[in-house]
């Protein structure tokens, strides 16, 4: 019998760029997810040290609070030692996120994972398991990687450090460009993002190919599940004023 032989990690990662439907079928024979887990780990840390050499999280924390009515107006009530002792403890906590960022792009595909494993096979009869959902979620997830590498690029090049956005560091969307808007319609405009919508494609081929569904079907449920984030989010931002 002829021995069929699968995709390398590495060839699961470049093929997720240049044909992604073998990626994907290949998630079928394994659901190893290694490799994009530790692309993610380092590009997070190269965003972050990009941020911390060339503009400082002290600096950054106060652009943050610049950005912000609401935050300016909390420090306004603060003595000047309070106020030192909170902005650094805000510089310290965004350092610390920014270099943990792959981490916390691990707890962002395991829930989304959760969902579309959950809507497929209860909403359209699939038969999925959780751990190829969420190896399609890590590798459809592939591109918002090269964003936080164009992010860092940027920052190297001393592009727009002036007012960096640690949540929104370049202009690959509509929010980006709304800084002189409400909260909530920035906000609801990063969800119109070219690196996103990148993913969400995809993420509609991969799940189609191992639902064993079609593409209208799998599109339901990814672009279902970004609408209601959109609302949420933006509905929550608005709430909080």
């Amino acid at each position: 019998m002829e021995q069929v032989t699968g995709l390398s990690q590495v060839e699961r990662v470049v093929d997720t760029f240049v044909a992604p439907s073998k990626t994907f079928t290949d998630i079928l024979r394994s659901t190893s997810w290694w490799l994009p887990f530790v692309l993610y780990l380092i590009v997070s840390a190269i965003f972050a040290y990009s941020v911390d050499k060339t503009i400082g999280f002290d600096a950054v924390a106060e652009q943050a609070v610049q950005q912000s009515q609401t935050a300016q107006d909390r420090m306004a009530n603060l003595t000047p030692d309070v106020r030192a002792k909170a902005m650094h403890q805000q510089a310290v906590a965004t350092k610390y996120a920014s270099y943990a960022g792959g981490v916390f792009f691990l707890i962002f595909a395991l829930i989304g994972a959760l969902l579309n494993w959950a809507t497929i096979n209860f909403g359209f009869g699939a038969k999925t398991t959780f751990g190829q959902n969420f190896a399609l979620q890590m590798y459809a997830s592939l591109p918002i990687m090269l964003k936080s590498l164009l992010s860092a690029g940027l920052v190297f090049g001393g592009v727009g450090t002036e007012n960096l956005n640690m949540q929104n560091p370049v202009g690959t969307n509509l929010g980006y460009y709304l800084a002189d808007s409400a909260h909530w319609l920035r906000a609801a405009g990063t969800f119109f993002d070219l690196f996103g919508f990148w993913s969400m494609a995809l993420s509609i081929i991969g799940l189609a190919i191992i639902a064993m569904k079609s593409k209208g079907q799998a599109a339901i449920v990814v672009v279902g599940w970004w609408l209601v984030l959109l609302l949420v989010v933006t509905g929550f931002t608005a709430a909080m004023g």
